[in-house]
């Protein structure tokens, strides 16, 4: 493992989206063309079902691990005028449905949703919804939640209103790791909103956890897992720590590079809470996911009915994600959206009257074609050559970009069908790489993604 480590740890997309953002061809991006793109969606889809991401960026103070769109502030007058926007800015996008909207999935990230007040968050997806609660049979519900600042106010008025599913961020419970990234929060923080949570009745709780931060050693994320397994959330993240200070600045500058873990060794973070975690019953999912057997994303991942999408891995295979708020993006499946990244900009346009996109991308039919194959990769390890498409030449060029991979046992080729193996479950990355072809016609990536292992 650790020869394939070295070998294949290179820079590369995590393709929550194909073509990946830099790669992206429209900016700006008219309005026209981002409405065009929703009306073939309304067109070329039975369903009128969507998702909805609201970003909420503000945080009271800096997390030098995170590469997230936020603003830090301690003052919170700032919230009545940020909710007000994103609600004129659903209003807008009412505007131009043919169809009304079917809302499948809401889900609060950031920043940090827990900034704002439970009445505002409240007032939030009231206006959404129209509703002063909605059925969590029908809705799919959950937000983002900082151990330090999640309320029982925060709680019991969400689940009030149809929330059942929240993530706690962890990252690590080491004291020296959170001094390094800034985010301290002892594992007493954490218990008391899982436990109340789960008193409540939420039937999904998250934690989320980091690998390959600065100065996190084996012991360190071992002893969190332990932490974590006594709480048995019903889902797990475990994420890879993304090193991008050229994108985000000083924000991930809170600590030396020489304090980062590195291939093999980074990789055997993972390696080894991933066994702590199938010994306790855990099912790996996808990439970076674990879940218990009972919990939706599991039963998604074995009926073959996983979607991923800007929010991540989801059990609702929506064609439509709408994304609010500042730096949110959005997906038609057509084509791509991303709001303007500067949070009073963006209130500006909103309050203006204008829908505050600023770039994107309109997919063509190789894109849409290579877009499916990939996202197969990232929720099933596995994806079928289409017989019927009119790029054979780029079928060719596919499998000669996997030979490697195929000699290394990573990837199996029989027929039209690509399987990713158990061993290269760890690559799936790479492998999805040899579909990008916006990715085979550039050499320049070490400043574009942080690295795939």
């Amino acid at each position: 493992m650790n020869n394939l480590v070295e070998k294949y740890n290179i820079p590369g997309p995590r393709y929550t989206s194909y073509p990946t953002v830099p790669f992206w061809k429209n900016n700006p991006l008219s309005l026209e063309d981002w409405l065009g793109s929703i009306k073939r969606n309304n067109t070329s889809f039975k369903s009128h079902d969507i998702s909805i991401y609201i970003h909420l960026p503000y945080c009271e103070s800096l997390c030098t691990f995170c590469g997230c769109h936020k603003r830090i502030t301690k003052n919170h007058a700032v919230e009545e005028p940020y909710i007000n926007a994103v609600i004129k800015e659903w209003n807008l996008y009412n505007q131009h449905f043919e169809n009304k909207p079917e809302i499948r999935e809401l889900h609060f990230g950031g920043g940090t949703p827990t900034f704002f007040e439970a009445d505002q968050l409240i007032r939030l997806v009231q206006s959404i919804f129209g509703k002063e609660s909605v059925n969590p049979k029908h809705h799919e519900l959950s937000f983002e939640a900082h151990p330090n600042n999640t309320s029982q106010e925060h709680l019991e008025k969400l689940f009030a209103f149809g929330f059942r599913r929240l993530s706690l961020g962890i990252q690590d419970y080491s004291p020296t790791v959170q001094q390094a990234i800034n985010r301290i929060q002892p594992f007493e923080n954490v218990k008391e909103v899982h436990d109340k949570a789960k008193s409540l009745g939420y039937t999904s709780i998250s934690h989320d956890l980091v690998f390959g931060l600065p100065k996190q050693r084996m012991e360190d994320i071992l002893d969190t897992v332990e932490k974590t397994l006594l709480l048995k959330p019903d889902r797990i993240s475990l994420y890879s720590y993304a090193h991008v200070p050229w994108i985000k600045g000083n924000g991930q500058r809170g600590f030396d590079e020489s304090d980062l873990p590195q291939d093999a060794e980074k990789r055997a973070l993972y390696e080894r809470a991933k066994q702590a975690l199938e010994a306790e019953g855990y099912i790996e999912i996808g990439m970076d996911h674990f879940a218990l057997p009972h919990d939706d994303l599991a039963i998604a991942f074995k009926e073959k009915n996983l979607h991923r999408n800007f929010m991540g891995y989801t059990t609702q295979n929506t064609n439509f994600l709408l994304g609010l708020g500042m730096s949110a993006i959005s997906d038609s499946w057509f084509g791509f959206a991303q709001n303007e990244k500067v949070t009073e900009k963006y209130i500006e346009l909103v309050n203006e009257g204008q829908i505050p996109i600023f770039r994107g991308h309109i997919l063509n039919d190789m894109d849409l074609e290579i877009r499916k194959y990939i996202l197969d990769l990232m929720c099933h390890f596995e994806t079928v050559l289409d017989e019927n498409s009119k790029n054979k030449e780029l079928h060719t060029s596919i499998i000669e970009r996997l030979n490697e991979m195929i000699a290394d046992k990573l990837v199996i080729v029989e027929g039209n069908k690509v399987t990713v193996t158990e061993q290269g479950i760890a690559f799936v990355r790479n492998c999805c790489m040899a579909f990008d072809q916006d990715l085979a016609n550039t050499e320049q990536r070490d400043n574009m993604f942080s690295k795939t292992v």
